[in-house]
């Protein structure tokens, strides 16, 4: 279905008085009023976001509590427990507090349960384990446990002290853990309510120093530490995909400028393997795209335990080791992922009538259980609709995947509604795991197709393309491509701002590159001003544009592109339409032609 570019309305005295307030470029400041600063002061407040805009750990729900269980842990010597989360949100966030607690001489360890044998969260078995071995420890879930409630309740009868840190959804009752720290607890306000669970563990970490410095301030050596960590929390913050706005922002701005110097060996080895230059700037899409994959790998093929270790490690030759290990991993599950996502699309092709339901829910016995949630991801933006993947274990009869949202469907809401077909689930709008009896599957299948007919419209405005202004390709000059560049980070609610020009040529044939002609590259130029131009995961876009045969209208991010030292201004399509379609755009206004 052909996307609908929106064009944000531009006030041009608000543009003119905005780039003479600031002293920016008017191209700037469209982008700008397109986000909705109309002055000055709330735009420099944006732009120049500082550590110090960080609320106070305190402020945060339950952390007080767990502070003071924590340090008389520390203080009687007694065993704690991390117990994490196997993706990369999980793995910061164990890190982070594994790192803090290392540091002030604690006894402790991590537990990272295994993705494909254990699932998600807290189980039954763990807590029983961990209380035999040492019914005096003190466990503490990071990025899971708000939804254990019959494991936090074993933990209770059994007498193990259980402090849960969370950031997921509730179910419909709080656990009764020792201590909840969650910014959405109820009757609770938290000023920002979408840190993920390594941004909660950094907060818990922070306020941990504090307390055992002078119980305002953490010690020099815990204050190098927090640096340290601010760095991992942008790892995990920009890999679970919450909104780059408020703290997050903040998090991953000043988490992206220590990476490099305060890299542990692991993580220095892993950047090094990703090919990531310590001479060029970070950026968060270099976490997004080659830092997080490689530390998902191991959880998503049931070794987690080994990104913690890669993240924690002293050893320098283990940390290579690691970062290696975990990179050929990767390599693994893309070529798992190209071939799943293939039968998904076959297995809808064979149930035509499937492609009038609202939702889809898709089995197979032999899809990797921990790769299926990045391709309900491609399934659910393929066919435009919310997409369950489920693995299908014939010794156990158990269903066990992952979903993903599409256009603003809420899956967690979802999954409460059909709970009863349901062993467990758990996550948030956009992405949740689940487990069912195989003969539930049927069942589930109808009653969330139905949910989703009932409660879920995509419209038009769904499909939109949102562009901030268009522009001549000469307006994206290096200057102008750096000087947005104080917008970001980018990510989730905070994206690139994007462009549209028309009347653009080809300067060549747009052709493939990269895994089996997934992208697409081209030169192109308007008014004599040429620039490379990048389109990935749209390989199939090059015989389209060639058959196109005249000029054509794109919509892009501009991107500034570091290699062997020489920068570039390059272009990262978004959407391309024939220049002589009369192609309907939209404005706040209402329909024009791009």
């Amino acid at each position: 279905m052909p996307r609908i570019w929106r064009f944000h309305p531009h006030d041009e005295s608000h543009v003119r008085r905005l780039s003479g307030e600031m002293k920016v470029s008017p191209l700037m400041a469209r982008v700008l009023v397109a986000r909705g600063f109309t002055n000055g002061d709330d735009a420099a407040t944006f732009l120049d976001a500082k550590l110090v805009d960080l609320h106070p750990p305190e402020e945060l729900p339950g952390v007080e509590e767990a502070v003071e269980r924590i340090v008389a842990a520390v203080q009687a010597k007694r065993r704690i427990t991390i117990y994490g989360d196997y993706d990369v949100d999980g793995v910061t966030a164990t890190s982070i507090l594994w790192h803090c607690l290392k540091l002030q001489n604690a006894q402790v360890d991590y537990y990272i349960p295994s993705r494909l044998e254990e699932g998600y969260g807290i189980n039954c078995d763990a807590v029983r384990t961990l209380h035999e071995e040492d019914p005096e420890r003190l466990v503490i879930s990071v990025d899971c446990g708000i939804a254990s409630v019959e494991e936090a309740a074993l933990a209770k009868e059994l007498g193990l002290e259980l402090i849960v840190t969370d950031h997921h959804n509730f179910a419909s009752e709080l656990p009764a853990a020792a201590c909840l720290v969650h910014p959405r607890l109820p009757d609770t306000n938290y000023p920002f309510p979408h840190l993920c669970g390594a941004g909660v563990a950094f907060k818990l970490a922070w306020a941990i120093c504090k307390k055992l410095g002078d119980g305002k301030n953490a010690t020099p050596r815990m204050r190098e530490f927090l640096v340290s960590a601010v760095g991992l929390a942008a790892v995990g913050t920009v890999a679970d995909v919450v909104p780059l706005l408020g703290e997050n922002r903040v998090i991953v701005r000043y988490g992206l400028s220590t990476l490099f110097e305060k890299a542990s060996l692991g993580l220095r080895a892993m950047l090094k393997v990703a090919k990531i230059d310590g001479n060029k700037r970070m950026e968060a899409e270099d976490i997004g795209f080659a830092i997080a994959p490689r530390l998902n790998a191991a959880g998503r093929l049931g070794q987690a335990r080994l990104a913690v270790e890669l993240l924690t490690t002293e050893n320098s030759e283990r940390a290579v080791a690691l970062a290696d290990y975990l990179d050929e991993l990767n390599k693994n599950r893309r070529t798992v992922e190209r071939r799943i996502f293939k039968q998904a699309k076959e297995q809808v092709a064979e149930n035509s009538e499937w492609e009038e339901h609202a939702a889809l829910v898709l089995t197979n016995h032999d899809w990797h259980p921990g790769v299926i949630g990045i391709v309900a991801n491609r399934v659910a933006e393929h066919f435009q609709k919310p997409a369950i993947l489920l693995n299908l274990d014939r010794e156990k009869n158990i269903g066990q995947g992952s979903g993903r949202s599409f256009a603003g469907f809420d899956l967690h809401t979802a999954l409460v509604d059909c709970e009863k077909y349901l062993t467990t689930y758990g996550g948030h709008h956009a992405a949740a795991g689940l487990k069912l009896d195989t003969d539930q599957i049927d069942a589930f299948r109808e009653a969330f197709a139905a949910h989703a007919a009932e409660n879920h419209e995509v419209t038009d405005r769904d499909l939109e393309l949102s562009v901030d202004a268009e522009v001549r390709l000469a307006d994206v000059t290096h200057r102008a491509v750096r000087e947005i560049e104080r917008l970001g980070p980018f990510g989730a609610e905070n994206p690139r701002p994007v462009f549209a020009s028309t009347k653009v040529e080809l300067v060549e044939p747009p052709k493939t590159m990269g895994e089996g002609g997934r992208h697409l590259q081209m030169r192109v130029r308007q008014y004599g001003h040429t620039l490379r131009a990048i389109a990935f995961g749209r390989g199939e876009w090059v015989e389209e544009i060639i058959q196109n045969g005249g000029p054509i209208s794109i919509s892009f991010a501009p991107i500034i592109n570091s290699f062997r030292g020489r920068e570039n201004v390059e272009l990262h399509l978004k959407d391309w339409q024939p220049e002589t379609s009369e192609a309907e755009a939209v404005t706040a206004e209402g329909p024009t032609t791009a």
